[in-house]
């Protein structure tokens, strides 16, 4: 089978003057390098086609794969994440991972956290800025927790996001708002346990790969944010979760997972309340896959899955719902 492989690669974007942060998100060539490996492990034949824009021109081209293995993040807008299956759609070609209309909202926080409410999958009580003076109506009580309401990779969280009263939360959400030109999301802060659950598989098929809690090293501030996940080896420690409790975090996983439409695999955050009660933060439908540092291979790797067979087992997902088309 000829497999091609699209994705956005991070040097492209710096080269191009991209701040760093900004291209945070998009894969090292380490990374497309491994998952090339694995593929071909797998018995495949790999074409590495690229971004959206390599992608439209090999279409128009005339050039065509058996499946498309989809890592694309997109370079900008809500619905980044939703180009490069959209135009595999419109070719009727097979790929990898969500459709999307699942891509579209999971990349949204707001939109996601009304979807998993709605399904009574429980998550903190949220709103969302799009002006400063918005926060002088925010009804939930402090403190608060805020982040871009459209990003990944820990962009746009720092030690700053948990908020203790209106004024912080004005200024604070001003200063978002201008660096990232997109509306703000508040939640209620939840105090608990931070985990990471990881799934492969599709409806009824999707199964928990593993769950490892975030274990924040002493000293450090207990905010997953882009600065500690960049140097996570010397900030977190993560550790797999046995037991009734992680029994509990992948029950709301998977009802957050289905709720979504998500497919083949992928990362479901999730943290406790006062309560020890595990609420869905977010979803990363379309979740990194470098093998030495992405948290889905870390995880799978705790559970005893290597990089080649979490791959295959995407893969076998993929392949088994994607069914082709007259």
């Amino acid at each position: 089978m000829i497999i091609g492989i699209t994705y956005d690669l991070i040097d492209d974007y710096l080269a191009a003057g991209m701040d760093p942060e900004a291209a945070a998100e998009f894969d090292t060539k380490e990374t497309i390098d491994g998952l090339d490996d694995a593929l071909k492990s797998l018995g495949h034949e790999t074409d590495r086609i690229g971004n959206a824009k390599s992608l439209i021109g090999r279409l128009a081209r005339g050039d065509r794969w058996d499946f498309v293995f989809n890592v694309c993040e997109g370079e900008r807008g809500y619905a980044r994440e939703a180009q490069v299956p959209a135009i595999l759609d419109v070719y009727n070609l097979r790929y990898t991972f969500s459709d999307p209309a699942t891509l579209t909202v999971c990349l949204h926080k707001g939109l996601a956290k009304r979807v998993v409410q709605a399904a009574g999958v429980p998550t903190a009580p949220f709103a969302e800025i799009r002006d400063p003076a918005d926060c002088r109506s925010v009804p939930m009580a402090y403190p608060l927790f805020i982040k871009p309401i459209a990003e990944g990779t820990g962009k746009g969280i720092t030690e700053l996001s948990k908020v203790d009263n209106p004024a912080d939360l004005e200024t604070r959400c001003a200063r978002l708002l201008s660096e990232f030109g997109q509306a703000v999301l508040v939640e209620g802060y939840l105090p608990g346990r931070e985990f990471t659950t990881g799934i492969v598989g599709t409806g009824r098929d999707a199964k928990v790969v593993g769950t490892m809690e975030v274990k924040f090293n002493e000293g450090v501030e207990a905010v997953y944010s882009f600065d500690t996940k960049k140097k996570w080896e010397e900030r977190v420690r993560y550790e797999l979760v046995g037991g009734g409790m992680a029994a509990e975090i992948e029950k709301v996983a998977l009802a957050a997972w289905n709720a979504l439409g998500c497919r083949d695999g992928g990362r479901m955050d999730i943290r406790c309340d006062a309560q020890g009660v595990p609420n869905f933060i977010e979803v990363n439908p379309l979740a990194g896959l470098n093998l030495h540092y992405s948290d889905l291979p870390i995880v799978a790797r705790l559970s005893g899955i290597g990089f080649n067979e979490l791959i295959g087992r995407i893969m076998e997902s993929a392949l088994k719902r994607a069914v082709p088309k007259p």
